[in-house]
């Protein structure tokens, strides 16, 4: 029995470990017409599903940087601009069109702020911007993405109103670029190196590691030279390692090869290493990690290339730690190249990046917070001399803050490179900078959606719409927005910002006049600039109320506004006060429903508003101020 228990235990512990949950839907976006309507494919909405009214990432992945650079020559992978690469915006959905209930176009509620190239060398996503919870939200298991295909995946993009309480891993280690598969077997002979392919559809060369250029043509897809920020296969004559991933730091170039024990020298064999992107960085564009090349064979001994690490994009108001159960982390790391026999070895991935939106951090010292995007390591020779893998750059982490440091450790480190001998005499390339340069505070970016929660609340005679902010930047005011049919809106109140703040704000309006039936309601917020953003649709059912009044504003001051929803016209109104006087009569006329009444003669209190033709005389109070 105690055996049967123990087998019960561990492998409970198996199942506690491994649980790990996706919250993000994804789709590649095929064209984008007019800034607000966006084609997709190869949608996946296994995890979450579009919808309108929800928020999303649009990211721009992979684009045309590489310009002319594109011949077999040392200069082949060069940045010649970095165009809309790595930019990305949150936007809101206003509709989703499906054929077979798959979607096929994703329309917005307002125009793209950036950009977005859909050209065969450019790859750009959708990703839900997941609502854990408007308020707030404790992790209840480990917490990931789906890896990077070539068209999607890749990121984590997750916002908790309030306070998002990590107890588990946040993990985007190895979902980012694709390290470079292997050559196939190639010796020509000698110990002399003799030919060198920077750019070429042999596979005699190993093939480069993927990066922020989508390479779709077989002439380019092997050869040392890098692809931007992924690393540079390994060369042929002879086992060649692959070129360590860039991201915030460049990679490591790989070992040089086999040749008598010194190496191919002139050019070398192995893999150059993924470029750095630090330049472009900021919270408005970050990169997935680029992938190591992987390394030349000629005795099937060679690895591929690590996974570059992917994206993770958190908003909350404040993150804390709790249970400690599993330690808490926020990981984008790369993938390590697995070590290799007698043949060239693969580069290590570069990390990726992480951002963070974040005003508090209370991270307690029994329950530390981990946060990482490091490099991965080389492959290591196991036996003599051939060629280790380059070392893989590290990524990115951006706090919106500055840096926290309570009882949280922050690093983005690079990889190591790979032993080109089991004895490690000498060894490849190493990745460019010092560790933790790419940590970043007090960045700003585009995730903003500072809204906690937009409410509507059905009161019978009228809506009650509430509304919080968590931060605020240059906000002018509030728009409250009144539709029957979801796409034609009306203007309902206006309501002034506080304007820039990392307060949270509480606000409120009400709809006096409402109509029967479905009505939506949306919130628009209008920044000084006159730009906008647009929260997710509230949706009502009002069938059945029938009131006989409204009253607004509601305390008043100096007017009155007295509307009838139900149609009835010559609907006649006394104001009472507290001692039972009748003080007006009026008459709500049939022209327009409505009466706006002149309340200035009368002094602050409490008053009573008391239908007289009608037979449900609902008495309204009347506070006027």
């Amino acid at each position: 029995m105690k055996k049967k228990l123990f087998t019960f235990s561990f492998l409970l512990l198996i199942v506690l470990v491994s649980s790990q949950v996706t919250y993000n839907g994804y789709a590649r976006v095929t064209t984008v017409t007019g800034s607000t309507l966006l084609a997709v494919a190869n949608v996946n909405e296994t995890n979450h599903s579009f919808a309108p009214g929800e928020s999303v990432i649009v990211m721009q992945m992979q684009d045309d940087v590489i310009g002319t650079n594109t011949t077999n020559a040392t200069t082949f992978g060069n940045l010649s601009s970095i165009a809309n690469a790595g930019r990305y915006e949150v936007a809101t959905v206003s509709a989703v069109n499906r054929s077979a209930g798959t979607p096929t176009t994703i329309a917005l509620t307002s125009a793209l702020v950036n950009t977005y190239n859909t050209g065969p060398n450019s790859r750009v996503q959708i990703i839900t911007f997941r609502l854990l919870n408007a308020t707030v939200f404790t992790t209840t298991a480990s917490i990931t993405g789906i890896a990077w295909n070539g068209n999607i995946g890749g990121v984590i993009a997750l916002q908790v109103g309030t306070d998002f309480t990590i107890s588990h891993s946040i993990t985007a280690n190895g979902i980012g670029f694709r390290g470079g598969a292997v050559s196939g077997n190639y010796y020509g002979g000698g110990s002399t190196c003799t030919t060198i392919d920077f750019a070429t559809s042999s596979t005699q060369c190993a093939f480069k590691g993927e990066g922020i250029y989508a390479v779709t043509s077989t002439t380019q897809a092997n050869g040392i030279a890098k692809a931007l920020n992924g690393g540079g296969g390994g060369g042929q004559d002879i086992n060649g390692g692959g070129g360590g991933g860039g991201n915030y730091t460049a990679g490591g170039n790989g070992g040089g090869g086999w040749n008598g024990g010194t190496g191919c020298t002139s050019p070398s064999a192995g893999g150059l290493a993924g470029i750095t992107l630090s330049a472009s960085i900021s919270a408005s564009r970050v990169f997935m990690g680029g992938g190591g090349g992987g390394g030349q064979q000629n005795n099937s001994a060679s690895t591929a290339g690590g996974n570059g690490g992917g994206i993770i994009l958190l908003k909350a108001n404040r993150i804390l730690t709790g249970g400690c159960a599993f330690s808490p982390t926020i990981t984008a790391n790369a993938n390590n190249a697995t070590n290799c026999g007698n043949d060239g070895g693969g580069g290590g991935g570069a990390g990726g990046s992480i951002v963070l939106n974040v005003d508090i951090y209370s991270v307690s010292a029994g329950c530390p917070l981990t946060v990482r995007t490091n490099g991965g390591n080389g492959a290591t020779v196991n036996t003599s001399t051939h060629a280790g893998g380059g070392a893989g750059g590290q990524g990115v982490i951006i706090y919106s803050i500055a840096q926290p440091t309570t009882n949280i450790s922050t690093l983005s480190n690079n990889g190591v490179a790979g032993c080109n001998d089991s004895g490690c005499a000498s060894s490849a390339g190493t990745a460019a900078g010092s560790n933790n340069t790419g940590v970043v505070s007090s960045g700003i970016g585009p995730l903003p959606i500072e809204l906690l929660y937009f409410l509507a609340k059905d009161l019978n005679e009228s809506i009650e719409l509430k509304w919080g902010t968590a931060t605020e930047k240059n906000v002018d005011y509030f728009l409250i927005k009144r539709s029957i049919d979801g796409i034609n809106w009306t203007n309902v109140d206006k309501v002034k910002a506080i304007g820039t703040t990392k307060l949270t704000q509480v606000y409120k309006s009400v709809d006096y006049n409402p109509p029967l039936g479905l009505v939506y309601y949306k919130l628009t917020s209008i920044d000084f600039d006159l730009s906008e953003q647009n929260s997710p649709i509230q949706a009502l059912s009002r069938e059945g109320h029938h009131s006989q009044i409204t009253l607004y504003p509601n305390p008043a001051q100096t007017l009155l506004n007295i509307t009838s929803p139900d149609n009835v016209a010559g609907l006649s109104i006394e104001i009472i006060d507290a001692m039972g006087r009748i003080l007006k009569v009026a008459v709500i006329e049939r022209s327009d429903l409505k009466l706006v009444l002149d309340i200035s003669d009368l002094v602050s209190g409490v008053y009573f508003i008391r239908p007289l033709n009608t037979s449900n005389s609902v008495v309204k109070k009347l506070i006027i101020e």
